[in-house]
């Protein structure tokens, strides 16, 4: 009986070329090419009581992230009967097409909002601060009082309004209904905390809710009910705020809240 020596590097290149192999075939099985297509919308609204965000398009991709109905997210393309999104906490994954409705610039939308966000950063406080509500609209008000309620039940102290702040919160209102977006980011002013710069509101700590709807209970009720929101609204380390509320949308009226953190 013969004996075949095989040399220990002849075997380790085999093991390698194998493992290689296997890699290859298990990438191409999870990850194959699928054809993406553009979609004629950027802001989709949950019409599930809960939406499941997947890793991939279809059903045996684990889930990532959940999203509430009444909820909006960023849609960035299409494949097959499921759209490409990116959702609070900035996860990206794969939603089915059944449970989002698209929102047109000129059709009608439910109550809710964009994802807030909250970020650190900036100078130190600067700026005159004032608990006077005198100001506000009858709609800004009521906002402001609701979000305080909520903080109180909490058990966290009330937000004090920020005249820098409120004007900002106004303008973008304003912005956001004049050139018929819906983005955390303006076309005119750049992201939040750009705008609070330019306006030369100083801040350790800031964060900005949007929302549409045609009422301003429903708009404190969608925030409440996102966690993103939701964390903005109870954040200890807010304590001044800004408020503007502007109607004429398709939503019926828009919701700009912006916090800051001295």
């Amino acid at each position: 009986m013969k004996v075949i020596k095989i040399k220990k590097s002849s075997i380790l290149k085999i093991l390698l070329l194998c493992v290689f192999t296997f890699t290859i075939t298990k990438l191409t099985t999870s990850f194959g090419m699928q054809h993406y297509y553009n979609v004629d919308f950027s802001t989709g609204l949950v019409t599930a009581s809960i939406l499941n965000v997947r890793s991939g398009p279809g059903t045996n991709y684990p889930v990532v992230a959940k999203v509430k109905k009444n909820e909006y997210i960023r849609v960035f393309a299409g494949v097959g009967t499921w759209y490409i999104v990116q959702v609070e906490g900035d996860y990206v994954g794969a939603v089915s097409q059944q449970y989002v409705r698209p929102i047109y610039p000129n059709t009608g939308g439910s109550s809710g909002g964009s994802s807030g966000g909250n970020s650190s950063g900036g100078t130190s406080s600067g700026g005159g601060s004032s608990t006077n509500t005198s100001d506000l609209t009858a709609d800004e008000l009521e906002v402001f009082n609701l979000i305080n309620q909520q903080r109180n039940q909490n058990g966290l102290a009330s937000l004090k309004i920020d005249p820098e702040v409120q004007n900002v919160a106004r303008i973008k209102a304003q912005d956001m209904v004049n050139n018929n977006y819906f983005s955390h980011t303006s076309p005119t002013y750049g992201s939040p905390f750009d705008m609070l710069k330019s306006f030369k509101v100083s801040y350790k700590t800031a964060g900005e809710n949007i929302a549409g709807n045609s009422s301003n209970s429903g708009a404190v009720t969608a925030w409440m009910n996102s966690s993103g929101h939701r964390a903005n609204i109870l954040n200890s380390s807010f304590n001044y705020t800004g408020i503007g509320v502007v109607r004429g949308s398709q939503y019926g009226k828009i919701f700009v809240q912006m916090f800051i953190g001295k």
